[in-house]
């Protein structure tokens, strides 16, 4: 049958030539009407086969050719149309012969599918597989400044920005049409503003004719520059620490496992742990604000001492970190030296100089820890010790070390059970009035009863409390302690004044004169009579803030004296200016006035300065008659030692107390 007798079925049968066709997926049966809004008026049986071809078109119009029986003629029908939905494919169906007709509805289906490529709010471009563009829509055009048929044609690695390393090459996008395979790829693309980075969703079409030439690939791209860098500051954040602008934990972190993983045979990576000493006296002193400021030029102090290729992180606080990948254990000691010796200069922050050392730990990969964890706890640990041995100082880990951390943690763990359920007592130690014998008071001592270790003395556990800030808790349950125990006394008609140990560390907390107002005000103990013994220490640190506090405590009815007179710095001009009530002879000279002249010119000396201040004297350790004549001699007014009496439980000292007084009767 002719074309012409073809399209006259057709017309005859539909009253067109170009009737619609849908064809569904459940069933082989192609139904035809007039128009797509008619109910369908024919159905011709298909082939499987013919069913097939036709499900294979995709949402983007194209044809079909497929031979059909209508009222008896044979027809060979052009099917031109595309997939509508999941379940319905549709279009127009023309005889085979008549190109006008499938030009025209292949040209209205395309048509749309063009307008839409032009318009889309996505930059689409259209490759072959030897990488020339056949497609820029409009929104690229505008992006670019290109116009499509100036670079229809040519490749399009000239629109983008070439990444580290690659090569653009024909080769190149002939392994992605290989692959055949979807993928997503960011780009750099030259564009009016700038470079920009796109990320291009791709997907691989074939056209009508099949072959591996009529392949094509499909680049659609949503500017994610904004998002990028957005996400790089982010990124950027997570790493920095925001007051110094240094690297933080989680970042410096990051950077010594890989230098321990990267590190070749012999290659050492070593770190220094830095801790600033006294910093939080100088922020509570002076506020955050000002810490902060110290804080970060602090940071730049330690950043100008480093080596090339060096990391400094803040760890947060007052704690920094440096990396120094390659550097052996000497090296680390010179750069630990150098900033030591540039933190004996003093900050200026403001109008106010401060000065701020630190304790430096070393540690080295391998040899003092083969992971990121162990060569960060072996520095913190190595920086401990720097820190036990007397500060500004640094120290390189070795393995014994780790005894005195295992007995950091101990005392961590123990100290505070230990106040929490009552372990600390307090021992007292008589101090007697040397002219007349009778009892003045006792000096306070605390003992830890450890159900694990036994009975514990302060120096094994007071410095451990001083560093951890637990000194805080303890001196006010000593406060507390020791009125309770003075006003129980004065009841029981002891009129005997405590003494009671007060470290620099404790003045620190402004708070520490209220806490011991409050202690007298529970006891119900007025007057007062609990005395302060206090160090040198607390004296050099700051005199003009230790003169005030000992001012409030007098006012408070009680008496300071000075502890371990003769081993500290104080000056005798510096004493002209304290209001102290006592000096204590450090038992030290007690011990050499017998064996050593020179000694016991010191303590004449001492004494003699003493009376000249208007002070009272207390010579502790005495031990012998002969060390209570000499003192005797010299008039110092009070006495206290083993000669007497050893420190004791409460309850003991009163039976110490009736056992003196019956002797004293006797006599």
């Amino acid at each position: 049958m002719s074309d012409q007798q073809q399209d006259q079925v057709l017309h005859a049968r539909f009253g067109t030539s170009s009737p619609c066709w849908r064809l569904s997926a459940g069933s082989d049966t192609l139904e035809l009407a007039a128009t797509s809004a008619q109910a369908a008026c024919v159905a011709l049986a298909l082939t499987s086969e013919q069913a097939s071809q036709v499900r294979q078109l995709s949402g983007v119009t194209s044809h079909v050719v497929i031979d059909v029986q209508l009222d008896g003629a044979s027809l060979r029908l052009h099917l031109v149309g595309k997939k509508l939905d999941r379940e319905r494919w549709g279009g127009t169906a023309s005889a085979h012969g008549d190109t006008e007709s499938v030009a025209r509805a292949l040209l209205h289906g395309l048509s749309f599918a063009e307008q839409v490529v032009s318009e889309v709010n996505s930059v689409v471009v259209i490759v072959d597989r030897h990488g020339r563009i056949q497609r820029f829509n409009r929104l690229a055009e505008e992006l670019t400044g290109l116009k499509e048929e100036d670079i229809i044609g040519r490749s399009v690695w000239t629109l983008f920005v070439p990444s580290d390393g690659e090569a653009p090459s024909n080769q190149a996008s002939a392994g992605f049409f290989n692959r055949g395979e979807p993928y997503e790829i960011e780009r750099r693309i030259r564009t009016v503003h700038g470079e920009r980075l796109f990320l291009f969703r791709n997907k691989f079409v074939r056209g009508g004719g099949g072959g591996s030439e009529d392949q094509f690939l499909i680049c659609s791209g949503t500017d994610i520059t904004e998002q990028r860098l957005a996400q790089e500051r982010l990124i950027e954040q997570a790493a920095t620490d925001p007051l110094t602008g240094l690297a933080n934990r989680h970042a410096i972190q990051e950077r010594i496992q890989i230098a321990i993983e990267q590190a070749a045979p012999g290659e050492t990576v070593g770190i220094l742990f830095l801790d600033l000493d006294n910093f939080k006296k100088v922020n509570d002193h002076y506020g955050h604000v000002f810490g902060d400021r110290l804080i970060c030029d602090v940071s730049d102090a330690i950043r100008s001492c480093l080596n090339p290729g060096d990391s400094l992180a803040r760890l947060g606080g007052d704690e920094f970190i440096v990396l120094a990948a390659k550097g052996t254990a000497h090296q680390l000691e010179n750069t630990a030296q150098r900033i030591l010796e540039r933190m004996r200069v003093p900050f200026a922050v403001g109008l106010v100089e401060v000065y701020t050392g630190c304790s430096i730990g070393i540690a080295c990969s391998p040899e003092h820890g083969d992971s990121l964890e162990s060569l960060i706890r072996s520095a913190d640990t190595a920086m401990y010790v720097a820190k036990d041995e007397g500060k500004r100082t640094h120290r390189v880990f070795s393995p014994d070390m780790n005894r005195r951390v295992a007995e950091f943690m101990w005392l961590d763990t123990n100290l505070r059970r230990g106040l929490d359920e009552g372990q600390l007592a307090l021992y007292y130690q008589p101090k007697l009035n040397l002219a007349t014998g009778t009892v003045q008071g006792a000096e306070a001592l605390v003992r830890w009863n450890s159900p694990e270790r036994g009975l514990i003395m302060p120096v094994e556990f007071i410095r451990y409390a001083e560093e951890s800030g637990l000194i805080g808790v303890l001196g006010r349950w000593v406060m507390e302690t020791a009125a309770s125990q003075a006003a129980r006394w004065k009841a029981a008609g002891y009129n005997l004044r405590i003494a009671i140990n007060v470290s620099a560390r404790q003045l620190t907390d402004t708070a520490v004169v209220r806490h011991f107002a409050e202690a007298l005000q529970h006891a119900n103990l007025d007057p007062c009579l609990v005395d302060l013994e206090l160090t040198e220490s607390c004296l050099i640190e700051n005199e003009a803030a230790a003169i005030e506090l000992i001012k409030q405590f007098r006012r408070l009815g009680a008496q300071v004296h000075l502890d371990d007179f003769g081993t500290g710095y104080s000056s005798l001009s510096q004493l002209g200016r304290i209001p102290l009530d006592v000096i204590k002879l450090d038992r030290s000279f007690v011990r050499s006035i017998h064996a050593d002249m020179k000694a016991q010119a010191l303590v004449r000396s001492m004494v003699a300065v003493a009376q000249e201040l208007d002070f009272q004297v207390v010579a502790e350790g005495i031990e012998t008659e002969a060390e209570e004549a000499f003192m005797k001699g010299l008039g110092v007014d009070y006495v206290q030692g083993f000669l007497y009496g050893k420190p004791m439980p409460a309850a003991e000292f009163e039976r110490w107390l009736l056992d003196r007084r019956k002797l004293r009767l006797i006599a």
